[in-house]
This record gives structure tokens, sequence and C-alpha cells, in this order.
């Protein structure tokens, strides 16, 4: 059995339309999702708990199915995923026309998870491939794009159900996604040719996700990741919450989320290029003390627009954290295992992104809000502590993190 891997000749403007792929499906996934799917849910008749799990469950699927679809984007490229990608962005928007009841609309839901399953570690390992030594301020740049498309999403989504109802919007998304087939089919297929005589698509999978599982970098960055996803959901879930019991309104709460992702849109470019230059485990050890430090400011503020300022915070610690454990994993994983690695840091910030939420919901209903997100606080700061402290034992990339270093790869 052989391997061979072929560095692909990428045209300059690839990194342009994988990036406006990306904005497009993004932007419109999430004109479906919110404010539009849980009214929609609830007009058939959802009850609370059966409304959040067709919520999350897109988020589960993703978390399941990351991980295979990277390394199955190792063995036959990454374009023929992106257009499987986009195929059900643009065509699941469609069926929810025809779902009568919420059991159906939870299995549409799983899924229309595919679709999120697999353009998160395909088009995080195309960008890798692009960036050389740019790798951080590239995935900086994506990762502004992608973000943008959550605050246009669910306001362009708002304006349009003030005049159509949920299942017309639900056609303007699918008509939205298709766009993205343009960019998709104008893109190079980047991914290693790679040859596997004699081996199966099921042996290279186990392979593959033996080789990944053992990259200290990719459960380094997917912990990472997922601590600090745990808290940033657990914030967005409550900030409405406790907006309210401070005596502001429901818009200081949507202010809040505006501003801190604006802020972290507006820097992750910033923390990328930064990223390169210092380290990519300095910057994700520096972004969880400013989140910890967000969380205590939380815990304490008094007014409904004190919760301003910790929202900033927040939105330059997600900068400084998610350009720089992507860039971390593409710097130790070899190119015919980078889909892999990319699903497996994919699947476990899915898991932060859905515990999140029921940590935070346990301790509050155990404590209460203060007393909550100084938990949560201290422990990303004893988290960042511990990090750095281990971090003096290694070696390679995952202590300098530069790239050009020589790594360990997998």
């Amino acid at each position: 059995m052989e391997d061979t891997a072929k560095t692909p000749n990428v045209r300059p403007h690839g990194f342009a339309l994988i990036t406006s792929a990306d904005f497009i499906v993004r932007s419109a996934y999430q004109m479906g999702k919110s404010p539009l799917l849980p009214l929609y849910a609830a007009a058939l008749g959802a009850g609370d708990i059966l409304l959040g799990f067709i919520v999350s469950v897109s988020t589960l699927t993703g978390m399941v199915l990351k991980p295979l679809v990277g390394v199955l984007s190792d063995q036959w490229g990454r374009r023929v995923w992106l257009l499987a990608g986009t195929a059900f962005f643009a065509g699941m928007p469609f069926v929810y026309a025809l779902v009568n009841t919420p059991e159906q609309l939870f299995v549409v839901r799983v899924i229309h998870g595919l679709a999120t399953a697999i353009y998160g570690p395909v088009t995080l390992a195309y960008v890798a491939e692009l960036s050389g030594k740019r790798r951080a301020e590239r995935l900086g740049w994506f990762s502004t794009a992608r973000n943008a498309g959550y605050v246009v999403g669910p306001a362009a989504a708002g304006w349009m159900l003030l005049t159509m109802d949920p299942v017309a919007v639900f056609t303007v998304v699918g008509i939205l996604s298709s766009a993205a087939f343009i960019p998709v089919l104008l893109l190079p297929d980047t991914a290693p040719k790679t040859s596997r005589r004699g081996t199966t698509v099921l042996s290279h999978v186990r392979q593959a996700l033996l080789t990944g599982g053992r990259t200290p970098a990719v459960w380094l960055a997917g912990g990472l990741d997922a601590g600090v996803f745990v808290a940033v959901y657990a914030v967005k879930t409550f900030v409405p919450l406790l907006a309210l019991s401070l005596g502001a309104n429901v818009a200081m709460a949507g202010a809040f989320l505006a501003v801190q992702e604006a802020v972290h849109i507006a820097l992750n470019p910033v923390g990328g290029r930064v990223s390169d230059r210092l380290g990519y485990l300095t910057m994700v050890v520096s972004g969880m003390v400013v989140l910890g430090t967000a969380l205590l400011l939380l815990s304490v503020v008094g007014s409904g627009l004190a919760l301003l300022a910790p929202a900033i915070l927040m939105g330059a610690a997600q900068a400084l954290v998610f350009p720089s454990t992507v860039a971390l994993v593409s710097a130790t994983v070899r190119g015919n295992n980078l889909g892999v690695g990319m699903g497996l840091v994919g699947s476990m910030k899915s898991a932060g992104k859905v515990a999140g939420p029921v940590i935070a919901g346990a301790l509050i209903a155990w404590l209460d809000f203060t007393t909550t997100f100084q938990i949560m606080g201290v422990a990303l700061l004893l988290g960042a502590l511990g990090v750095r402290f281990t971090a003096r034992r290694w070696s390679g990339p995952i202590s300098t993190n530069r790239p050009g270093s020589k790594v360990p790869t997998a």
C-alpha cells in the first residue's frame, strides 16, 4: 500500500471563491434558523422541549458526521463534497413547505444538518490548503465572512417575516443558497490526490481517524474550542434572561449579541495576523483569559447598558481563539489527513455548543446567574493557566505555534 500526495496548483482567486460560497450558504441557513425556525416549530404545535431539540439537532448531526466527511474529503477531493453540501443547503429549504407536524420538522432538521456537517471541515481544510504561511490570517478573514452571515441572515429573516409567511421565507432561503453553486463550480480541487492501492474506503476511514486521533494538536485545539464554546453558548442562551432580570428589555439582549458578533467579525483578521506572528497557542491562551474576564464582568453588571462591556470582550476573545486553533491543526496535520483533523475538531466544537446551554441551565437552576458566570469565568482562567504551564513541556508548533516551525505531523 502506497500513499502519494500532490500539492495542487491553486489559482489566486480560490480563496475568494470558497469564502463567497460559504458566506452565501451560511447567510441563507441562518435566515432559516433564527428567528424563523422557532416560530415555525411553535406554529406546528411543538412544545418547549421538542422545539429545543428541533433547533439543536442539526448541531448533533454535525458532531457525529464531521470527522467522517473530513476523512472522505481527504480521499475523494474537496469540491465534490462542497457540491454535495451546497445541494443540501439549496434543496432542503423547499422541503419545509411539505412539513405538517413537529416530528416531521425534526426529521427534516436532521437531514438539513448534513449541509453544515459537510461545509464545516471541508471549507476549513480547503482554506488551510490555500493559505501557506498566512494560514491564521486567511482563516481569520474566512471566519469574518462566515460570521457576517450570522448577522445578515437573522436580520433579513426578521425583516421578511413582517410581510411574508414562513414557507415563503424558506423558499427564499433555498433560492439564495442555490447561488453558491456558482463559486463552488469555479473552484479548483485542492485536495491531495491520494492513491491507496488495495485500500477500501472503510479501512481508509479507520486509518485516518486513528492517525488524526493520535495527533495531540487535534485534541488540544478541539478541547480548547469546546471549552470556549461552552461558555459562549451559555451566555448566548441566557443573556436575554439576565437582561430582563436587570430591568432591561429584550432589545438590550439583542444589542449584546449584535455587539459581540460585530467585534468578533471586525477583529478576526487582526487576531489571525497576530497569531501568525506571535504563536497560535499564545493567542488561544490570551483569548481564554479575555473570555474569562468577560464572564466575571458579566456576573457583576448592574444595568442593561453595562452588558455591552462584556459583549465587547467576548467578541475579542473569539477573534483570538478560533483562527488560532484551526491554524494549529492545519500546521500539524498532513494534507491527506487534514479533513479528518478539521472534522474531529468540528465535532468537539459542536459538543461544546450543545453542552454549554445545558450546563449553564443546570447551574442557574441550582445557583443563580451571578454564581454561574463566576464559575465559568474562573474555570476559563484556570484552564488558560493550565494550558500555558503544560505547553512548556511540548515541542514544535504546539508550543511555539509559528508557521515554518518543524512540526510533528500525522
